[in-house]
């Protein structure tokens, strides 16, 4: 998670000093002598914080502010001020600025109001992004968080396979929200306005799956871990699809039905007719840019349930968080985010003590998986967009012995 700072000083040897500074505390920094030079990167969609110094001729520090809350209200911008300039800062807060530093300014000062000011435009950030989502209007938006690739490619494939009336097969691993999905496919549905019946079909018997087909009629019947469906009912479940019982059929599952099928531990011909539509859901380890929006989504919901105000997530607790597996996916980190505003948040204490290679090795670990995620588990091509020589990215591979087949879709 890169996290940008333009820096705008017209003293060029303390813009220097001050971009080591910030960039030792992993920010990216953009400086700029002027406002002239920074006026250009100053937009509504920029992500970072704007640092400034009041003193510069020309254009001043008043007046960056003003071009920056007339671009961007939300913006944050920070004034460092000279001695006896206080009462100028004082004014500039008065006018919208986020926070003032006295120069020189201790680093640690600086790097605490940063990290609030970027805090609070982070939060902002991801607040437009769900806006921008629910103002589409479409289920899908609505309810299916995430800004990466792979969250998009998911919400595409429900939008496409929605309307077909055809039987869907939804996939993914543990605790990724597969009976969700089911769901947005159902809303958007031509029977989106029926019900939805979801069972789950360990133990499902042929007269149960008849009776939920009934109360499911002019909707859609759900069947939840189809995989561990009976042999018998399977044969049932067959025979109602190919009959036509006036109920569209989406099934969900963990497991690889293909192999288990080659196998004879699943009916061949029961899941080919699931298969006509698949939907594959990419875990959190795929797409670990997407857990900071999930998490403060999960966040929000939990307080609200909890009747309290949402704490703060900070920028490191994000980052503990995406260097975590999370191999119980959106549920596990549901659970977290509910400890989080409990006051417990365990995860985050685990992180901290780990050392340094290690948090650094867990994030390496995810971005790897992530290109694979995004480029079908073709090495070649995760290699060539991680920027990485072919045998270093298969070395990095065989350390963290992650294998390229299991992100194919």
């Amino acid at each position: 998670m890169t996290r940008q700072v333009l820096l705008v000083d017209d003293d060029a040897s303390v813009r220097e000093a001050l971009a080591q500074t910030l960039e030792l505390a992993a920010y990216k920094v953009i400086s700029a002598g002027s406002f002239v030079a920074a006026k250009d990167h100053i937009v509504a969609g920029f992500p970072g914080v704007i640092v400034s110094d009041i003193r510069m001729p020309g254009r001043d520090g008043f007046h960056l502010l003003s071009y920056a809350r007339e671009t961007d209200p939300e913006l944050p911008v920070i004034l460092l001020t000279g001695e006896g300039d206080i009462p100028m800062a004082v004014q500039a807060m008065g006018q919208g600025a986020f926070d003032f530093l006295e120069k020189p300014c201790a680093a640690a000062d600086l790097l605490l109001v940063l990290e609030k000011a970027y805090a609070a435009r982070d939060r902002v950030m991801d607040q437009r992004e769900i806006k921008r989502e629910l103002e589409r209007g479409d289920p899908a938006a609505r309810l299916l968080f995430g800004q990466s690739v792979q969250a998009e490619t998911l919400r595409e494939r429900v939008r496409s396979v929605a309307p077909t009336g055809a039987e869907v097969l939804v996939t993914g691993p543990p605790g990724s929200g597969i009976s969700k999905v089911a769901e947005v496919v159902h809303l958007m549905s031509p029977v989106g306005q029926g019900p939805f019946v979801k069972r789950p079909s360990s133990g499902l018997t042929a007269s149960d799956l008849t009776e939920m087909c009934e109360v499911a009629s002019g909707g859609s019947l759900f069947l939840d871990e189809v995989s561990a469906m009976p042999e018998a009912t399977q044969y049932a479940a067959l025979e109602m699809i190919e009959q036509g019982v006036g109920v569209r059929i989406l099934a969900g599952t963990t497991a690889d039905l293909a192999a288990l099928s080659e196998q004879g531990r699943f009916h061949a011909d029961l899941f080919y007719r699931l298969d006509v539509m698949r939907v594959r859901i990419p875990s959190l380890a795929e797409r670990p840019e997407d857990i900071p929006v999930l998490f403060r989504h999960y966040v929000a919901q939990a307080a609200e349930q909890s009747g309290i105000e949402p704490p703060e997530v900070s920028s490191e607790h994000l980052a503990s968080l995406m260097a975590s597996d999370w191999p119980g996916n959106a549920r596990s980190l549901m659970s977290a985010a509910m400890r989080f505003v409990l006051g417990m948040p365990e995860e985050v204490a685990q992180a901290a003590d780990l050392g340094l290679s290690e948090q650094m090795a867990r994030v390496e670990r995810s971005l790897l998986i992530a290109a694979l995620g995004r480029h079908n588990g073709k090495a070649s091509a995760a290699a060539e967009a991680l920027k990485l020589p072919r045998k270093t990215f298969y070395d990095k591979l065989a350390r963290y012995k992650i294998r390229p087949e299991d992100y194919r879709r």
